[in-house]
């Protein structure tokens, strides 16, 4: 039988219950009772903790007691909140050299290789918009095309129209629109596109000519330009969208897969509905899985930075340089003005779903959600939707927003995604596939239909972190390759794409 609960440091103040425990449970190996009912994710006292004093799980501070705690006692919001303390950024002490796989050893997926020798993970065709005024055409063109495609095109995975919520009643310079047109960029070159039209209603502040011009993008047979008043109203339009899509997939269709290394994987790590395993079980498994990608060539994005702080310690000690351990400190100094301009709180954060699964407070959340980062050094730190360039383990700055979130790393050119839910997340994302990780095996048999892997057999005593990380690489492989995840079988990925809207909507 597994314990019945979880001690993740010596130095900690806290166990975690790994199922729910009754008022006077003796707790094995911790020589405690439980002074009343804990719930299976959360945390009890295993030393008395007086008022102001710190509480350490992960053998790191996740709060201070802000009434005493007796031993056995539940701790929770009731009596744990957040509080400054000084935390050292040690830039680069963890940095260490990696054991790189040798080119000829590295693990191998069946890629898609560009002619400019960029790698797919998936095949399709997509028609980005520029406005939310030419979203309902791009979604009629879409419509009319996806079923042929999918169905007479083997070889190419369907249509996407990238739709949105702006674009316009913003000005047409400056921050925010610079930052839409990063995001719109980095889609319609991204390598899992065969072909893409870029659609605009025509007066909008977010104009697709100067999409091209900033992107450095170049128009062709693969990448066209439309916009509806120029073309003469929305049948003509959507009478043209769908010429022009069918004029690229014969050139889409040859599109073949072949052996390539897992150097040319860009994953994003993302977790969504987390609970108090998270940190225990698929966030350290995922961080295993990416140790092994940044061996064999690969390359790992973390993001959500409001979900990294008081955590981020951990991550500039593990620097390969100075400079970009404080990139990301500046983006952390970034945020607190952000939230403090918007009288906002950066532990505003966990959210109900969190708390009830057993989070705390962001401090609690951060440090289980960094572990999705694996141990090897941070190459570098990334403005949101930058290409991503650097190979290794890397940051983008994101809000914690699951699909905010992600859509910054598509546009940087993630090509796979793993994403960790302990409550039950259901995210899906074109082009991108989206593989989805269980923190528990009661999730798992609950929602087995959107669940990709159980790394609950960890909480279960029946697997290692390191063994289940192995699991994860090798089924991140496999979906690369072409097998479906759970959210492609379900047809999901076509509402998620969300950038993040900065400045006054005017």
């Amino acid at each position: 039988m597994p314990p019945i609960t979880i001690r993740l440091n010596p130095n900690d103040t806290v166990v975690v219950a790994r199922v729910d425990l009754m008022a006077g449970t003796d707790v094995p190996g911790e020589g405690i009772k439980t002074v009343g009912f804990v719930p299976a994710g959360h945390k009890l006292a295993i030393k008395p903790v007086a008022v102001g004093e710190p509480i350490r799980k992960y053998g790191q501070i996740i709060g201070f007691a802000t009434q005493p705690i007796a031993v056995g006692e539940h701790i929770h919001t009731h009596n744990c909140a957040i509080g400054s303390f000084d935390r050292d950024y040690a830039f680069g002490v963890d940095a260490h050299p990696t054991d790189f796989v040798p080119v000829e050893s590295q693990a191998t997926f069946q890629g898609i290789v560009r002619p400019d020798g960029r790698v797919a993970t998936r095949n399709y065709l997509g028609v980005v918009t520029s406005v939310n005024c030419s979203a309902t055409v791009a979604r009629r063109i879409v419509a009319l095309i996806d079923r042929e495609v999918r169905e007479n095109w083997p070889g190419i995975d369907g249509a996407v129209a990238i739709t949105h919520g702006t674009g316009c009643g913003m000005a047409s310079q400056g921050e925010p629109v610079d930052l839409l047109r990063r995001t719109l960029v980095g889609y319609a070159r991204h390598p899992n596109f065969a072909g893409v039209l870029l659609l605009g209603l025509g007066c909008e502040a977010n104009q697709v000519a100067a999409m091209v011009q900033s992107g450095g993008l170049k128009t062709g047979a693969l990448l066209e330009t439309m916009t509806i008043q120029e073309s003469g109203g929305s049948s003509k339009t959507i009478e043209g969208g769908v010429a022009r899509l069918k004029a690229m997939l014969p050139e889409a269709a040859k599109a073949t897969r072949i052996p390539v290394s897992a150097s040319h994987l860009t994953l994003a790590l993302q977790c969504g509905g987390s609970d108090g395993y998270s940190g225990i079980t698929a966030n350290p498994a995922l961080g295993a899985a990416v140790d092994l990608l940044v061996r064999h060539g690969g390359t790992a994005v973390l993001s959500e930075t409001p979900e990294i702080y008081g955590a981020e310690h951990l991550l500039t000690r593990r620097a390969q340089s100075r400079k970009v351990g404080e990139k990301l400190i500046e983006r952390i100094k970034w945020w607190e003005d952000y939230t403090a301009i918007n009288r906002g709180s950066m532990d505003n954060n966990p959210s109900p779903g969190n708390k009830a699964g057993g989070l705390t407070t962001i401090l609690e959340k951060s440090l289980g959600a960094v572990a999705k980062g694996g141990s090897t050094n941070l190459t570098d730190v990334y403005r949101y939707a930058d290409p991503i360039t650097a190979k290794g383990f890397v940051f983008m700055d994101t809000p914690g927003y699951d699909p905010v979130s992600a859509t910054g790393q598509v546009a940087g050119g993630a090509t796979m995604i793993c994403f960790t839910t302990g409550r039950g997340s259901v995210f899906g994302c074109k082009p991108t596939p989206s593989l989805k990780l269980a923190t528990n095996s009661a999730l798992y048999r609950r929602m087995t239909d959107d669940m990709d892997i159980n790394c609950g057999p960890i909480a279960d005593g029946d697997a290692s972190v390191a063994e289940m990380g192995e699991r994860i690489f090798q089924h991140v492989l496999k979906a690369a390759s072409g097998e479906p995840t759970k959210s492609e079988a379900l047809g999901f990925g076509d509402d998620e794409f969300q950038p993040w809207q900065l400045g006054a909507v005017m």
